[in-house]
């Protein structure tokens, strides 16, 4: 179902969305359960979603992994425990965040994870803002964008999953997309 949207703003035959879904996540949290299920569901439904799975790694984010974000119609971030331990993850989140400020959906699951321990920066989640600050290659002011975008996000009307009860289903995202399509 991969999307070739015009945004209507220019002539030139360049697609403003290429993927409908950006899948946000903490691999070693969530690649080879929830995420990996998610995925798989949305793509049997159609959906061209952008999953990470053949990226590049090294210390910074990649530039395709922005593009992909600014390219897709609705991203999902699924925070799980360990989300904020990862920079590319923080990273990814502040791109969301901006790119929502530009009409993009941005669709945040709890994953094991209540939504005021993130908001409150407490738990895992202050523990690991607190070792980003202590590292002396990530700056005070990049540290304070991902505080502010973990907050943010907490805002947002998000899903919950808890242990052996989902309130996620395919027909919410197929309805969210159609929805956000008109």
């Amino acid at each position: 179902m991969a999307l070739q949207i015009n945004d209507g703003a220019s002539s030139s035959s360049t697609p403003r969305f290429i993927y409908d879904i950006f899948l946000s996540f903490r691999g070693e949290d969530t690649r080879y359960n929830f995420t990996g299920h998610l995925y798989q569901a949305i793509c049997d439904k159609g959906f061209n979603t952008f999953i990470d799975n053949d990226l590049q790694r090294g210390e910074e984010i990649s530039m395709k992994l922005l593009k992909a974000i600014e390219l897709s119609m609705i991203s999902i971030v699924v925070f799980s425990e360990n989300y904020a331990s990862s920079s590319w993850c923080l990273d990814e989140l502040v791109k969301i965040l901006e790119c929502r400020n530009n009409g993009q959906l941005a669709l945040p699951i709890f994953y094991k994870v209540n939504p005021s321990e993130i908001r409150k920066q407490k738990g895992k989640f202050g523990v690991a803002l607190t070792q980003h600050e202590e590292n002396l290659k990530v700056s005070m002011e990049k540290v304070q964008r991902w505080r502010t975008a973990l907050t943010k996000a907490t805002d947002l009307s998000g899903l919950h999953y808890k242990e052996g009860y989902v309130t996620i289903h395919c027909s919410s995202i197929s309805y969210l997309i159609v929805f956000y399509k008109l």
